[in-house]
């Protein structure tokens, strides 16, 4: 999938769209996408300023959004969107700067419904530099803003 696609199936707009590219996808399954991290990026002006380091809720955020993609692209998810519910055992092994390419490995490893867990990897050059266990809701597109599932969902 390139932009197009991507912004065909995210509602993620610049500033805060993280990722450029979906190299390989399983809808309802799996995605793999890029995030290129360029020194242009708004965040690098002011985190560690002299020694850039993309903050790691962005890490996560890039990596939200990949499995987004492999969530949103499935048939049964058609007006639908996906929220972030949480967060488990995310660990980062090695910081991210301008110049690098993240390339992130997003799997389906449960879903009941709406609700589910994947499992996510972000590498750089083969190194893993952050992974992590993330939970998702989804709900209808014309839902109001609480993606809250009701106590009966869970």
């Amino acid at each position: 999938m390139d932009i197009r696609a991507i912004l065909r199936t995210l509602p993620h707009r610049y500033p805060f769209l993280l990722v450029d590219r979906i190299l390989e996808l399983e809808p309802g399954k799996r995605a793999v996408g890029v995030k290129n991290v360029t020194a242009n990026e708004p965040h690098f002006t002011g985190h560690w300023p002299g020694n850039p380091v993309m903050p790691g809720v962005l890490i996560i955020e890039a990596m939200a959004q990949t499995a987004g993609v492999a969530l949103l692209t499935a048939q049964q998810t058609q007006g639908k969107q996906a929220f972030l519910g949480g967060v488990d055992k995310v660990r980062f092994r090695r910081p991210v700067v301008p110049g690098d390419q993240l390339v992130i490995e997003a799997e389906i490893v449960r879903q009941k419904g709406a609700i589910g867990k994947m499992h996510i990897v972000a590498k750089v050059e083969e190194e893993v530099a952050c992974s992590g266990d993330f939970s998702f809701v989804l709900v209808d597109e014309d839902q109001e803003s609480d993606p809250t599932p009701s106590e009966t969902a869970i």
